[in-house]
């Protein structure tokens, strides 16, 4: 499997979709502002790297895979649950590339912004590729879903 770009995606999303990740992400980064000023700026950082869209995308692509399963005639509920499980995974994954884009630019901001801006992002990508291609390479599986795989194959 490619990672690719596709605007497929855009076709399908109705405009008002766009309008629940806009206030949804918005929430989350009023919440993000009222804990730093509540707490600090370090306490609040650690909720700005909360995925400020996740929360309308995981319920947005859960529906839209459902959707998209029972206009074939067949249930979608759990391939939706799967779509959505995946998108998580992903989040997960993003998140951890962004605790070493902090770890750089934070080590390296001292000696240029400019430059600890690129290390930084160079970072982001590196860990959360190989991440990536560490969970798809390990793939750690349930036993149901292996064996729903197992009765496909036979």
């Amino acid at each position: 499997m490619l990672v690719k770009l596709s605007s497929s995606a855009l076709k399908q999303t109705r405009w008002y979709e766009y309008g629940i990740r806009f206030l949804l992400g918005g929430l989350a980064t009023v919440f993000a502002g009222a804990v730093t000023a509540r707490y600090g700026l370090a306490v609040g950082g650690l909720f700005l790297a909360l995925p400020a869209i996740f929360c309308a995308s995981a319920t947005l692509i859960e529906s839209h895979e459902r959707q998209a399963k029972e206009k074939a005639g067949l249930s979608g509920r759990r391939r939706g649950q799967q779509a959505a499980a995946l998108d998580a995974a992903g989040a997960g994954l993003g998140s951890i590339g962004l605790v070493a884009f902090a770890a750089t630019f934070y080590a390296l901001v001292a000696a240029s912004v400019i430059g600890a801006f690129v290390a930084a992002i160079l970072a982001w990508a590196v860990v959360s590729v190989s991440a990536w291609l560490l969970r798809r390479k390990l793939r750690i599986t349930s036993p149901t879903v292996q064996a729903e795989r197992s009765e496909r194959t036979q």
